[in-house]
């Protein structure tokens, strides 16, 4: 039974990355090509709810269209990778259930205040970006007047954002395979493998404290521990997001991975969002290495409580 959870864990988080890659193409169908007096131009035709439709995208030129004949490929690979794990699902025995009525509507909320959270992640990382320009990119994947690994540091968040709030992953256990897959995300295109766990020294700019090298089993059974608190379902997810940034589990990206870490759990309890908003950076940043060399969790956790936590209304 414990092997088959492990992979019916394992094809939800697969298949959620799956989704969110095939969520990222911009444009999903098959292309057409029309042609009047005026000149030809570029369509994408799609089924959708059993109707044909087919939408306008440009002037026709060889290079856009080769990009519509490789967004229509790819496309076509990832669902059917998606049909291969849902077949593999349904061998090991997993059955959907339907998400309650509060976790709905905190993946709504979620979705609806995305831009918005990417760019106060963006903000805490010192990317130099806009709201306009977080939203630029998020939209079409590229904008003008910054770098190409802030851009790519802004994708990443997108990309493990739409992982988390996939209804099959949003289901799964907050795990710590689950935090190293959203590592991984977040650090796509920096490093080989960025959710592997650290076996390097690291240091932290602002602070004297140096975390240890992590262990494994002892990172999976802290995170089982927080889990298991019985604490207050806010205070577990700070707690599991504050545990993760002082381990410092990864080699980077980790408070990247740990809020929306945090954000996972509290959305599958239909509790909100923990962001640190742009105008309360400083402080946050001033109390984490004061969390960092202490131990203490206490003023943080009111700060994020009282500063951080966004409340369905």
């Amino acid at each position: 039974m414990e092997q088959s959870f492990a992979i019916i864990q394992s094809l939800l988080q697969e298949k959620a990355d799956y989704q969110a890659r095939l969520n990222l193409i911009p444009y999903d169908g098959s292309p057409e090509v029309k042609e009047n007096k005026s000149g030809k131009y570029l369509y994408i035709r799609k089924r959708i709810n059993g109707k044909l439709t087919s939408t306008y995208v440009n002037v026709y030129s060889d290079d856009l269209y080769q990009l519509l004949l490789r967004n229509s490929k790819d496309a076509r690979e990832l669902r059917k990778q998606i049909r291969r794990i849902d077949k593999e699902l349904a061998v090991n025995g997993y059955v959907e259930e339907e998400l309650s009525t509060d976790v709905i509507i905190n993946l709504d909320f979620a979705r609806a205040n995305m831009k918005s959270n990417i760019y106060d992640q963006a903000v805490l990382e010192g990317v130099a970006t806009t709201f306009p320009q977080t939203e630029e990119i998020i939209e079409n994947g590229t904008v003008n007047g910054m770098t190409a690994d802030d851009v790519q540091k802004i994708l990443n968040l997108k990309h493990a954002w739409e992982f988390i709030l996939d209804k099959d992953v949003i289901r799964a256990d907050s795990s710590y395979y689950l935090l190293c897959h959203i590592a991984k995300l977040v650090n796509e295109g920096f490093f080989y493998d960025g959710g592997r766990i650290r076996g390097i020294p690291v240091t932290i700019g602002g602070t004297k404290y140096i975390p240890p090298i992590p262990i494994e089993s002892q990172v999976s059974e802290n995170i089982r521990g927080i889990l298991n608190s019985g604490k207050d379902t806010i205070d577990i997810a700070i707690d599991l997001c504050m545990y993760c940034m002082r381990t410092q589990i990864f080699v980077d990206g980790n408070k990247r991975a740990s809020v929306i870490f945090a954000n996972h759990y509290l959305i599958a309890h239909g509790l909100g969002l923990i962001v640190i908003p742009e105008g309360h950076v400083p402080k946050f940043k001033k109390l984490l290495v004061a969390y960092y060399e202490s131990a203490d969790i206490s003023k943080i956790s009111a700060f994020l409580k009282d500063k951080c936590w966004r409340k369905i209304k």
